[in-house]
């Protein structure tokens, strides 16, 4: 994998050299038309190199913290959280490509989260066929780290539900404009979970561990692919809600046409909104979800069937001016408030609550001297109970973080 993102590396920028001339980068401006969710693949800055077809583009997120739970901690960690290529190309006015590529903990992990080819046949109707993101809730489709003004991804979005969670497949994606009012909608077929999610290292029901599987993008457990899809809509004053599921059969319940175990399902729905308050300028983005996965009978307790969890990010500018030989600075006051429930419900014995749930609250601050950097600084505060609901363990700290696009 490294080798052949080196070589597309290495050949584009040798095709580039090749055409050098005062046009040879060029900054292509972001569409600042009205946008939903299902937009934020395309909505990123790229940048346009000479007179090759292609356009490239990416981020970086770096890192500083010092956390303790219960007052043990591992001192000061610096850390490169990820970078991202963009790779995108216009192939025809109709056929468009583009992809994305992360490598996270220094390049340890490489991964190909976006890979699609796009064909539109009517702005309502456009199909996608390739490593498409899979469209649950909010976050996991509009993930980049400049966006955001928090060092910290949303624990409910990468510890209950998988993002980023992308698989091979193909669907059908598009909208529509009325007056005032915009509406979209995603439908796709894809890779689905696997038996990891009920037998993994963590001990509990647990969606992100499906994405450790690398065969996801080659076969489908229950040979039974994975349906996404989601509707929304935005009105200029109102903001954009979506509505969005994604369920389908997860274990291996037939073995050369002979049943060797029931269909097992996994289900989950979210509501996810966001709007910019007029006048006060307030960014508001939430988030919710609801897990349903049939876990065997002969499985323990501790592998819920049931889960929810859900944050909301208020974000108040507070300075909008020149500040250094920036024209357009803005620093901005924020909070994050975040819940997750792995396992919902009681235990049958005596009807106790089952644990195994974490609030935490992180308020911040942050500078952008322009739309694509942000310096971050956040303090979180967080509680998590066990299974049997002992006292919470606290978890508190400070990180500070850069983030740019490029």
């Amino acid at each position: 994998m490294k080798k052949i993102i080196y070589l597309i590396i290495i050949l584009i920028f040798q095709e580039a050299t090749a055409q050098i001339d005062s046009e040879l980068l060029k900054r292509i401006p972001v569409d600042s038309s009205r946008s939903l969710n299902m937009d934020a693949v395309y909505k990123r800055p790229f940048l346009g190199l000479g007179k090759v077809p292609i356009s490239i583009g990416g981020y970086a997120e770096a890192n500083w913290q010092h956390i303790s739970t219960d007052g043990i901690s591992d001192g000061h960690q610096f850390q490169l959280r990820r970078m991202t290529l963009f790779v995108s190309s216009t192939i025809s006015s109709k056929i468009k490509f583009l992809s994305e590529i992360e490598l996270e903990e220094g390049g340890k992990e490489i991964n190909i989260e976006f890979a699609a080819i796009d064909v539109e046949f009517n702005p309502l109707l456009n199909l996608r066929g390739g490593i498409i993101m899979n469209p649950i809730g909010a976050f996991n489709q509009n993930h980049d780290g400049p966006k955001w003004e928090f060092t910290d991804r949303p624990i409910s979005a990468t510890e209950m539900l998988p993002a980023t969670f992308s698989n091979a497949g193909f669907g059908f994606y598009g909208k529509m404009y009325k007056a005032e009012w915009m509406f979209g909608y995603e439908v796709y077929l894809s890779g689905n979970f696997d038996n990891s999610i009920i037998d993994n290292n963590q001990n509990k029901t647990y969606l992100p561990a499906a994405k450790s599987n690398p065969e996801r993008f080659e076969e489908i457990n229950s040979g039974v692919p994975l349906l996404t899809a989601k509707i929304a809509t935005r009105h200029e004053k109102a903001g954009e809600f979506g509505v969005s599921y994604m369920g389908g059969i997860y274990n291996k319940f037939q073995d050369e046409g002979l049943q060797v175990d029931d269909k097992r399902r996994v289900r989950v729905f979210a509501l996810d909104y966001n709007n910019t308050l007029p006048n006060l300028g307030t960014l508001i983005t939430a988030e919710w979800a609801w897990v349903k996965v049939d876990v065997p009978e002969t499985y323990t307790q501790q592998y819920g069937d049931r889960q929810h969890g859900g944050f909301i990010d208020i974000v108040q500018p507070i300075i909008k001016r020149k500040i250094l030989d920036w024209e357009r600075a803005t620093v901005n006051l924020a909070c994050r408030l975040e819940y997750v429930d792995w396992n919902v419900g009681h235990f049958r014995e005596d009807n106790s609550k089952i644990g195994e749930d974490l609030w935490s609250i992180m308020p911040a601050i942050s500078f952008r001297p322009n739309a694509q950097t942000v310096f971050r600084l956040n303090y979180r505060f967080q509680k998590q109970k066990d299974i049997f609901a002992n006292p919470a363990a606290k978890t508190v700290g400070f990180s500070f973080g850069i983030s740019t696009y490029f």
